[in-house]
């Protein structure tokens, strides 16, 4: 691992990311249809143009199961990991393998989703136990009103526990799920990612997220992520806008790097 700077202005880890190219299959159910390609070689200049040293792909539900293009830039970029994308009867070696190649965690992209899986089902209690065991974590997206649903059973099967784009709290940050998020950080399992804040329904909900997790979680619970090629807001968005968010959301700059540096390299690449 290369020395990193003192002082950086810049996150020094992306943990929230897709790539994607024109041959790659998208799923019956996908939400989104890319207008355009994100490929590996894209995303990397996108990393250099901003100083950012490493990053954490994110698994694109929109391809279902297809991991093959993340595990590919990973291969190919030490500086990456990622997510995948895997049905609960995956076999123990195959993860083995995909761990290997850079695999950190399983994406359980649940929003959106009509039939969600039971994750106290006998299945469920040995894929998360196999990724328990390999020191994978989940990788939890949904709208924060559902994630009660699923803390539970996460947090009993003894699983590192990531959660997407502030918990989703587009409902308030008195919503019950998202205090419900706040309870499970303090069991010391548990990471929110400060990502994709524009997202969020107001700026008024950015800033408030933002500050009850500083203040309930922390700068080492805290993760930040762009959300690049920003799906659905390609037009609107941009990488620049994406890491102005954070400093403007996480204005002392000691929590910002321990958000944008220490606490991801502690929890991805040692």
């Amino acid at each position: 691992m290369p020395l990193l700077p003192t002082h950086v202005d810049a996150p020094v880890v992306d943990c929230h990311a897709h790539v994607w190219n024109q041959d790659m299959p998208l799923a019956a159910t996908a939400w989104h249809r890319p207008p355009g390609e994100a490929t590996i070689e894209q995303y990397v200049a996108t990393l250099d143009a901003h100083g950012v040293t490493f990053a954490v792909l994110a698994a694109a539900s929109i391809h279902g199961t297809y991991n093959d293009y993340m595990i590919e830039a990973c291969r190919r970029h030490k500086r990456l990991r990622t997510t995948v994308i895997l049905k609960p009867d995956a076999p123990l070696r195959q993860m083995k393998e995909l761990a290997a190649n850079g695999a950190v965690g399983v994406r359980l992209q649940l929003r959106n989703v009509k039939d969600v899986p039971d994750l106290t089902s006998p299945e469920y209690r040995q894929f998360l136990g196999r990724i328990a065991d390999l020191g994978w974590h989940v990788h939890l997206h949904d709208d924060s009103f559902r994630l009660p649903n699923y803390l539970d059973a996460l947090e009993a099967s003894g699983v590192n526990l990531v959660v997407d784009h502030f918990g989703r709290p587009d409902r308030g940050i008195d919503e019950p799920g998202f205090q419900r998020v706040l309870r499970s950080v303090e069991k010391g399992r548990t990471w929110v990612k400060l990502s994709a804040s524009f997202r969020l329904p107001s700026e008024d909900l950015r800033v408030q997220a933002a500050n009850t997790l500083l203040q309930h979680a922390g700068p080492e619970r805290l993760l930040w992520g762009s959300d690049w090629p920003f799906a659905a807001f390609e037009t609107t968005m941009d990488y620049g806008q994406a890491v102005a968010s954070l400093q403007r959301l996480v204005p002392d700059p000691v929590a910002r790097r321990r958000i944008g540096c220490e606490t991801p390299l502690k929890l991805y690449f040692t």
